[in-house]
Formats: C-alpha cells, sequence, structure tokens
C-alpha cells in the first residue's frame, strides 16, 4: 500500500496563519487530515500585527492495496488578515542552501523545524524539515530523507500577494529526487511542523484582523502526477 508524498505540505502551512482540522480525499477514497494550532490564537491589527507560532500535524491515509499518484505540488491561497513579513528578516539563499544546507545559512534566518514519517516501499523512513527564510517572496522547506539512500533538497514556496478576497498565493513543487528515491516512491505518513515565534523574528508570521463573520477562509489544491488535482477549503474562527 502506499500513500502520497507530500513533504512540501509544510508550505500551506506556513502560509495559512491558522487551519482547522480538514480532510481532502482523491477520487480513490485516499485522505489528507489536517489540524493546525497557532499561539496566540488572537488576531493584531494593521498598526500592531501579532506574530504567532504555529505548529502543523497531518496525516496521510490510503484504504485498502491500491496505487495512487505521487503529489508534485500545489496551491494555497491564503485569507485577508494574514502577514508574511519574510522580507524583513535575515534571510538564506537558494544557492547556499544548495552547497551545504542549512548550517550554511545565518541561523536568524532558521524559522522552524518538523519531522514524520514514511515509507520507501516496506522500508520506514524518517524525513527532517528544516524552515528557513528565503525573502520577502520565498519560504525554503529544506528536507532530509536517510532511507532507501541519503536525499537532502529544498522545497521551495513561492509566496505572491493577491488583491480582493485572498491576501496571498502560496505555490510550491516537490523536487523528483525528493519523490522518488533509488526508484522507490516515498509515501508519507505522518507530519509535524513547527514555524515562527523566534526571538529574532517574533512577527514573521503574524495576524492583522478578524473578518466580520469570525472566519477566515482558505483554499488549497495538490497537483498529483496523474489523475485529477485534489482540492478543499475551509474556515476557521478567529477573534
Amino acid at each position: 500500500m502506499r500513500k502520497f508524498l507530500i513533504p512540501a505540505v509544510a508550505a500551506l502551512a506556513v502560509a495559512a496563519v491558522e487551519v482547522a482540522p480538514t480532510i481532502a480525499q482523491d477520487q480513490g477514497g485516499s485522505t489528507v487530515s489536517t489540524k493546525t494550532s497557532v499561539s496566540p490564537n488572537k488576531a493584531g491589527t494593521k498598526k500592531k500585527p501579532q506574530g504567532v507560532k504555529l505548529n502543523f500535524q497531518s496525516t496521510f491515509t490510503t484504504p485498502g492495496d491500491v496505487e495512487h499518484p505521487i503529489v508534485t505540488g500545489g496551491t494555497v491561497y491564503i485569507t485577508k488578515g494574514a502577514l508574511y513579513n519574510g522580507g524583513k528578516f535575515t534571510s538564506c539563499s537558494v544557492a547556499t542552501l544548495s552547497h551545504g544546507g542549512p548550517s550554511k545559512c545565518p541561523t536568524k534566518s532558521i524559522m522552524g523545524s518538523g519531522g514524520g514519517t514514511a515509507h520507501a516501499d516496506q522500508t520506514i523512513t524518517k524525513p527532517k524539515i528544516t524552515v528557513v527564510n528565503g525573502g520577502a517572496h520565498l519560504i525554503h522547506f529544506w528536507t532530509v530523507l536517510q532511507n532507501p539512500a541519503r536525499v537532502a533538497a529544498s522545497v521551495e514556496a513561492k509566496i505572491t500577494k493577491q488583491t480582493g478576497k485572498w491576501a496571498y498565493k502560496v505555490t510550491f513543487q516537490v523536487p523528483k529526487s525528493l519523490q522518488i528515491v533509488a526508484g522507490i516512491p516515498i509515501t508519507l505518513d505522518k507530519l509535524n511542523v513547527t514555524l515562527g515565534g523566534r526571538s529574532y523574528a517574533k512577527d514573521w508570521l503574524a495576524t492583522t484582523s478578524c473578518p466580520a463573520n469570525h472566519k477566515w477562509p482558505y483554499e488549497s489544491t495538490f497537483t498529483l502526477s496523474a489523475g485529477s488535482p485534489i482540492s478543499y477549503n475551509g474556515s476557521v474562527a478567529c477573534k
């Protein structure tokens, strides 16, 4: 049995500021359940944004002994009331990461960490993720796998400002080196990532308002190596 590989699903947590428990399902019955907590959970204002620390937990499940496509990328639209301040703080370049990983980046560019449990066929592998600030329009999710071979690569989350209903659009592509290792698809079971709340970058992720209906909406879509994309949307109560 194989489940979806989504090492980059953390990119969704980064931008979403607060996400309610959610389940997205494809046509084959695979599900993604998501739960995120934010501290503090009260919104700030435009004059005084409230920095937040975000913890993202996901579980990926496929019923039965069924092959499923790998997630190759995705898009998430983020509600107004969220604020990404990557341009204000120390950042690290793709080139630096590629030539030595997060240890070569400035210490104050590190904005979070995470891990999970995945399968390479019948072998368990535990990906480790380091969240690195990439500047005003980019977040790096440096992902390291040890089995069936050591692979390290960055999942890049590109952030663009929007007008109208949404504040940001976040897009990401999963590097092929993380999708299949030594010829074996890597299928993620669980993921847990914590971002923001660093003493040197308290408002790297922040909130500025809560809508009149006291709900933060969001929309997300995962693209697959075969078949239709998986999409879901929802909202979270705020104050």
